[in-house]
Order: structure tokens, then sequence, then C-alpha cells
């Protein structure tokens, strides 16, 4: 992974809340930027950066202002600079240590996956309630009972909860990582989690993304009058 850049002081006071909607997009904006890297692309326009993120160049702009980028006329806005700003902001500029909630198929799937490794998330500890998975191995970490939760965020300094149980667990799991410590979970169980105003979560429901790709789906076939 590239050296990264220490980010300078930025009192807490000065620092301006960027709306949620636009917060969603930079992850976006630093794929492509990333990818723009590799192809050898230096400066990249808001035109250009909208149009392979399928939106308008007004919104990019507007984006991007947040940062405390506004890009040069007739030149655009350099690529690597961008980058920077954007893992700035998003907090990828330190690596945040991850422990997995649930030691199932799912939990050694996300624990193996090394693209939260490559964006700066490592995956330190794996948790179980089975007596029967824990101190086996999945993706080369000991599973530890989830009795340890608090151990482990206050020892190994983890900073995120990953949920994999099934969805009839994923409450009691979210509310042992907020009694632990955590702040923000990732949740991909099923359901619904009812957290404190102060816990962030995000949630990835495979099966609601399935049904949604099922609507779109529908759009390419011809209409049957019934």
């Amino acid at each position: 992974m590239a050296e990264l850049v220490k980010s300078p002081a930025r009192p807490e006071a000065l620092r301006r809340r960027i709306p949620d909607a636009a917060v969603t997009r930079l992850p976006v904006y630093l794929q492509i930027l990333n990818k723009s890297i590799t192809d050898g692309v230096s400066q990249v326009s808001s035109d250009q950066l909208a149009a392979l993120a399928g939106l308008n160049a007004a919104k990019v702009r507007k984006d991007l202002s947040y940062l405390g980028s506004y890009g040069t006329r007739g030149v655009g806005y350099d690529v690597a600079y961008l980058v920077y700003q954007i893992k700035r902001e998003l907090g990828l500029l330190n690596d945040w240590k991850v422990v997995v909630v649930g030691a199932g198929n799912l939990g050694n799937a996300l624990t193996n996956y090394s693209g939260f490794s490559s964006r700066g998330f490592v995956v330190s500890s794996v948790v179980d309630i089975d007596v029967a998975k824990v101190g086996k191995k999945v993706g080369g970490i000991i599973v530890r009972h989830v009795d340890d939760l608090k151990s482990i965020v206050n020892d190994d300094n983890v900073t995120i909860g990953l949920i994999a149980t099934p969805p009839a667990s994923a409450q009691c799991a979210a509310e042992l990582l907020v009694a632990a410590g955590i702040k923000s979970i990732l949740n991909f169980a099923a359901i619904g989690l009812t957290m404190p105003n102060d816990v962030s979560v995000r949630s990835v429901d495979f099966g609601m993304e399935l049904q949604i790709l099922g609507y779109y789906e529908q759009l390419h076939r011809p209409v049957v009058c019934q």
C-alpha cells in the first residue's frame, strides 16, 4: 500500500460537516480517481468525473467544494491531491481496526475479503457466541468468545464493528459492540438496528439489493398484457 501523507491538524471547530448525500458519493469519486492514477491521468475535469460517476458536473463541483477543492478553470483538478483530500475527509489517512461479530459462512467470507485491507480497514479480531467455533481460525485469526469484546476493543484499539450474525442475533450483537465502546457499525444482517443517536450504522442487505435489481431487470423485458 502506498505511503500515506499525514493530514495537517484541523481543529474540530473549523471542520465543516459535509452533507450525508455528498459523503456517500466521495468513495465513488475516490475509486474513479485511483483508477485515473493507475491509467497515468494527472488532471481531471468536473465534466469528466461526472460522466464516469453518472452524475451532473454541478453536483460534482458542489461535493468537491466541501473538501476545499475548486479546481482550475481550463485545467480541472489535480488527481493526486484530490485523492488526498477525499481520503482526509473519509478518515483514510490512517488504518482502522475492525472486529467481526459472527464466525459463520458470512463472517468467514468477510474476514477473508481483501477489499477491506486495501482500503485501510484491517480485520484484527473475530468473535462468536458458539463455543464450538471459539479457538478455531477464520482468515488466519483465532476466533474469540463474544464475552471478550470489551477487552478486544480496549487492548487492540478496535474502532469499527462488523455484524455477520443471523438477523435474530444482530440487535444483541450491536448492543454488545456499543457496550464495548464501538460507535461505528457495519451491519450485514438483514434487519434494522435500534441504536443510540451517537452510534453510526451502515446496513448492507443483499436480498434488498437483489430485489432492486429485479426491478431494473424487468425494464429490459417486453411488457406482457394480462
